[in-house]
């Protein structure tokens, strides 16, 4: 697989989730292990471009695919649009949860790119943060929207 640019090669138990593989293998600790039942979303990490709940997914099922993790998100080094709103606008208070809320959220961005209050919540629905009031989430992923599309037409 494909992980954030680098190409892995490793065997892997049948059994063992993407999220550990991820963490335990590659060293990729900014995907969270929230709740290993799916509920939570912290695990949301990209696969072949879609946000997935990496403890959904057997790593053995990630073979041939591009993962992109919170890592994988800006490159570069500089913070991508999203991860900048939430900072700016705090969208995150303890941050446990911020690493799949970001990654739920390009996704959704990158389907609806002027999502209202509404959409943004019904996006972000399979994340669970358990500090916000999500206000400051929606502003920070409304914003980072609008700079991913300014972006985008340059």
């Amino acid at each position: 697989m494909r992980v954030d640019g680098v190409t892995y090669t490793d065997e892997v138990e049948p059994r063992t989730l993407l999220v550990h593989h991820l963490r335990e293998q590659l060293g990729k600790v900014g995907t969270v292990v929230g709740c290993d039942t799916s509920n939570c979303g912290a695990c949301t990490v990209h696969l072949d471009g879609e946000a997935v709940k990496s403890c959904t997914v057997l790593a053995v099922q990630a073979d041939g695919s591009d993962v992109t993790t919170i890592e994988g998100l800006a490159p570069d080094g500089a913070l991508h649009p999203m991860q900048k709103a939430f900072h700016e606008l705090h969208g995150l208070q303890c941050g446990y949860c911020t690493p799949g809320m970001i990654m739920a959220a390009v996704d959704l961005v990158a389907d609806n790119p002027d999502p209202s209050d509404d959409e943004v919540r019904e996006g972000i629905e399979g994340n669970l943060c358990r500090c916000t009031g999500y206000q400051n989430i929606v502003r920070a992923v409304q914003q980072a929207a609008r700079e991913m599309n300014t972006g985008a037409q340059a």
